[in-house]
């Protein structure tokens, strides 16, 4: 295994990235050592980068390598390590994808088996702490215990896979939280990546009615190659009230079933909890960062006896049921091309470029940027 690697620092001094050669740790006996393949510019890496939540008093954070929605090949194992999480023999070499963040496994909601709310959940160290090559944008990534792993099929590219315990797996929770139901009507607002894996999981859930929002038309069109049965392009509807107006047109004047938030920005909850029908489910996932205040009329929420859920992490069986529904599909849904830019990791500066969406007209072709370490 290599004795080290290169990592992309993010320096908030200066809004710049620099490239930085760090040991690669040896892995402890029941932790592996992962050389990334792919990382894909998440929307939450886009907040992060922004430096959204952050107010103007605020220091410059110290500089730090993120990055979390991966897929990569094992480089070492530890001397426990035998088999993935599912008993079937890991050895060098072989593709995997991972959940990004470590249960404790001792904690009460761990052992309540909810293991993607426990409350000592761990996250990369920071270089200030552990100055080695980790991190989604980093050519190694350490894979401490407790964990868990999936072995990839040869038949899942490094592109597809990459969204797998991110983009995918976060819709998969969320919905499944929220309870599809056969006929069920669905609006996901946002047709990133978020957003297009959730349009196909939720028809595949067994929605009858998909209704996607976005600005950008060719996320729309790739939304409607995904699931989706209508698409309410910002363009053509500017207003929260149209947008509303479009949602209850669509649905016979009685809102849907399930709201779905994918885009991160404070006033699409205000109008999308407006689009519920009478105890209709509002499933918060996009806002990650902090100082994220909405303008909500509480009465409403409970007149319209709206049920609310905050999302974020998973369980680990998500990442394998991504994984077989990534396979599944194949040829029924186009969220395999998700991906639409690759980048090698010294042009991440233009990956992010890419990928940002905010300010862009609507004819932007990026859905999901990656890089390749």
């Amino acid at each position: 295994m290599a004795k080290s690697g290169i990592s992309a620092v993010w320096h908030d001094a200066g809004k710049k990235w620099e490239m930085r050669e760090l040991p690669v740790p040896d892995p402890d006996t029941d932790a592996i050592s992962i050389r990334v393949r792919r990382t894909s510019v998440c929307g939450s890496d886009l907040h992060v980068w922004r430096g959204d939540g952050l107010k103007e008093s605020d220091p410059p954070r110290e500089p730090f390598v993120f990055g979390h929605e991966m897929m990569g090949e094992v480089a070492a194992l530890g001397k426990g390590v035998k088999t993935d999480s599912l008993r079937r023999p890991l050895k060098e070499g072989d593709r995997v994808v991972f959940p990004y963040f470590f249960p404790c496994m001792s904690c009460y909601n761990c052992i309540r088996g909810e293991m993607g709310a426990c409350k000592f959940r761990g996250g990369r160290k920071p270089l200030s702490e552990w100055n080695v090559c980790n991190g989604g944008f980093a050519q190694y990534y350490y894979l401490r215990t407790p964990h868990f792993i999936f072995k990839l099929p040869d038949d899942l590219s490094d592109e597809a896979a990459a969204p797998i315990n991110c983009a995918l797996a976060q819709v998969i929770d969320a919905l499944h939280v929220g309870r599809v139901r056969f006929g069920d009507r669905v609006v996901i607002q946002g047709a990133g990546g978020l957003g297009v894996n959730a349009c196909a999981v939720a028809r595949d859930m067994g929605a009858e009615m998909v209704i996607a929002i976005d600005g950008q038309k060719p996320r729309l069109d790739l939304a409607m190659r995904s699931g989706a049965t209508h698409a309410i392009d910002i363009g053509q509807f500017p207003t929260p009230r149209s947008r509303i107006d479009r949602v209850m047109e669509l649905t016979q004047g009685i809102g849907a079933d399930i709201v779905v938030e994918v885009v991160g920005f404070p006033a699409v909850v205000e109008e999308g909890v407006k689009m519920l029908r009478m105890r209709g489910t509002y499933l918060e996932v996009g806002h990650i960062s902090p100082n994220s205040m909405a303008s909500l009329d509480v009465q409403g929420l409970v007149a319209n006896q709206v049920r609310f859920f905050g999302i974020q992490h998973y369980d680990p069986w998500i990442v394998k049921a991504g994984i077989d529904f990534m396979q599944r599909a194949k040829g029924k849904y186009a969220i395999a091309d998700v991906v639409s830019h690759t980048f090698p990791l010294d042009r991440i500066d233009e990956a992010f470029r890419t990928a940002e969406w905010v300010g862009r007209s609507g004819g932007s072709k990026v859905t999901r940027a990656v890089v390749a370490p």
